[in-house]
Order: structure tokens, then C-alpha cells, then sequence
């Protein structure tokens, strides 16, 4: 091998040259996911990488960060590439059959958050998370609340597993337990938070979604059928049988989807009890009650 063609021997030359080869890929967070990568593989972050640029990189972690390099060129996302992603100070490993959760779905759980702690002094809290993908919302809510337990659910086995792991990872393995269920098919019981990201892109527009999210997300996490609504249709109708008294409904919607789901829970009996918006200004989250209870505005700060 030339001396010219010989892989980058220190940090600082191996992150310009991987910022370099993504920038040129067309990636658009290149400086940021080349410092991911790296770091991942390498194992340091982003103090060492400025205290001692010059740390010496060894060819075993030149190689895994040029493979690594080479599947984020080729479409896969750089999360599924390091095979975990943070979400509201969790860390959580990701699985082909998890959704990988994103930053926009922490507003549902600052949605919540009110509520359950609310309802959490005055006793048990029982949280219902259906289709609970790696575990992030149901685990991030009971990292906020101690006293509270959750159930998630999913119809992927394999999902299950990933999000059980995750609660062990996290310490929240005790108060999280886990069942395959198609909604609440499988579910009996009262809980006093229900709470679902589900499936919302209308069944057409899937091959419309970047690659990275149509070639590596779960299809069955994406497709919400004809109209995208599917989903919510069947949580209205039938949450408030698993619903304790005073306890709320909160779900994920798309950007234009608030007043299409908001006429299905209202139609059954479900008035508005709060919801937000994401940090580009788009509608993200609804939160239902069936007795007249709402929460005050949540709202993030973005940084």
C-alpha cells in the first residue's frame, strides 16, 4: 500500500478525512455522524478527541470505521450502523425489528409527564405502551416517575426482546415487563396511561420515505394502511375498556393528522386533554381524556 493510501494513524486526521467522504456522499450532518461513528468505534468521545487529537487510531479501528463508513455511503442510518441511539438520557440498542426512535417522539413523553406524576402520588401507576418498538417511550417514562410499572407490547417477538434488554440496560428491568400482543388483543387489566407511537404513514406514501427509513425501519412500524389513521381508529375504540378512571391517552401523530385523530377519539367519547408540538412547529402529540380532565401546555426547549 502507498504511504499516500494508508489510513489516517490519529484521531483528528481520521475524523477529516471520514467528514470528508460523507460530506462528498451527500449526507447532510456529515461532521456530526463522521464524529459518531468514530467515536463509536473507537471508543473515546468528543473530550478525548479534543485533548489529544493526535491519539494515536490502531489499523483494527482504522478498518471498522472505513466498513463503517462504507454502510452509512451505502444508506444505512448511522444509529443502526453503532446499533444504538439516545432518547430522553437513555441509551438504547436497536434490532431489524425496532423502529429507531427519534428526538421528535420525546414530546410525547414530556406530554405525559405531568399527568403521571400526578396520578403516581396518589398510588400505583400502570403504564400501557402499545407497539413499544426498543422500549423508548415506556422506559423514559418510568425513569421519570420510580413508583410507576409498564406493560409493553408489540406483535414482533423480536422487538420485545430488544426493548427488554433495554429496560435491564437502562436498571428499569423490575417495573417493565413485555407481551405480544396485536394492540390490546392481548391485554387485560386497567392502567392509567396509554401511550403509542404507532404506525401513521398512509400505505402509498412509504416509497416516498428517504432509504434510510424505508430500507432499515420495520415496514409494520410505518405503514398506518390507506389513510394512515388505521391505527388510532382501533385505540379509540377500544382503549377506554383498558382506561383507570381519570387516566389519559397520548399518541404520536403525523404532522397533518391532528384533526382527523382528534374526530376519532372525540367520536367515542374522548375530549382533549393536551397536546404538542415538535421543534420544527409540527403537531406531534395528542393526549385524550374521558373525563374532562386536561393538563397544562407541556413544551420542550430544544437545544
Amino acid at each position: 500500500m502507498a504511504e499516500a493510501d494508508a489510513p489516517p494513524t490519529t484521531l483528528a486526521a481520521l475524523l477529516r478525512s471520514a467528514r470528508q467522504r460523507l460530506s462528498q456522499a451527500g449526507i447532510d450532518e456529515a461532521a456530526l455522524e463522521a464524529r459518531l461513528l468514530i467515536e463509536h468505534f473507537t471508543q473515546t468521545d468528543r473530550t478525548i478527541a479534543l485533548a489529544h487529537p493526535e491519539r494515536a487510531v490502531s489499523a483494527p479501528e482504522a478498518r471498522a470505521v472505513a466498513a463503517a463508513l462504507d454502510r452509512r455511503v451505502s444508506g444505512v442510518p448511522v444509529h443502526r450502523i453503532i446499533g444504538q441511539r439516545e432518547f430522553f438520557g437513555l441509551t438504547l440498542k436497536l434490532s431489524p425489528e425496532t423502529l429507531e426512535p427519534r428526538p421528535d417522539t420525546e414530546v410525547l413523553v414530556d406530554l405525559v409527564l405531568p399527568i403521571l406524576k400526578r396520578l403516581a402520588a396518589s398510588g400505583a401507576c400502570r403504564i400501557l405502551d402499545l407497539g413499544t418498538g426498543t422500549g423508548a417511550i415506556a422506559l423514559a417514562l418510568l425513569q421519570q416517575v420510580p413508583t410507576a410499572t409498564a406493560v409493553g407490547t408489540d406483535i414482533q417477538p423480536g422487538a420485545l426482546v430488544t426493548a427488554a434488554a433495554n429496560a435491564d440496560l437502562n436498571g428499569l428491568g423490575a417495573r417493565f415487563a413485555t407481551r405480544v400482543s396485536n394492540w390490546f388483543s392481548e391485554i387485560d387489566g386497567r392502567f392509567h396511561v396509554i401511550v403509542s407511537n404507532p404506525p401513521y404513514i398512509a400505505s402509498k406514501k412509504i416509497e416516498t420515505l428517504s432509504r434510510e427509513v424505508r430500507e432499515h425501519d420495520p415496514i409494520q412500524a410505518l405503514d398506518g394502511g390507506a389513510d394512515g389513521l388505521e391505527a388510532y381508529r382501533i385505540i379509540a375504540d377500544q382503549a377506554a375498556t383498558y382506561l383507570e378512571p381519570g387516566g389519559v391517552v397520548a399518541v404520536e401523530i403525523g404532522y397533518d393528522q391532528r384533526e382527523a385523530v382528534v374526530a376519532s377519539f372525540v367520536a367515542r367519547g374522548f375530549a382533549v386533554a393536551g397536546q404538542s408540538s415538535d421543534f420544527g412547529g409540527h403537531d406531534r402529540a395528542v393526549m385524550f381524556s374521558s373525563d374532562g380532565f386536561k393538563a397544562p401546555a407541556a413544551k420542550r426547549t430544544w437545544q
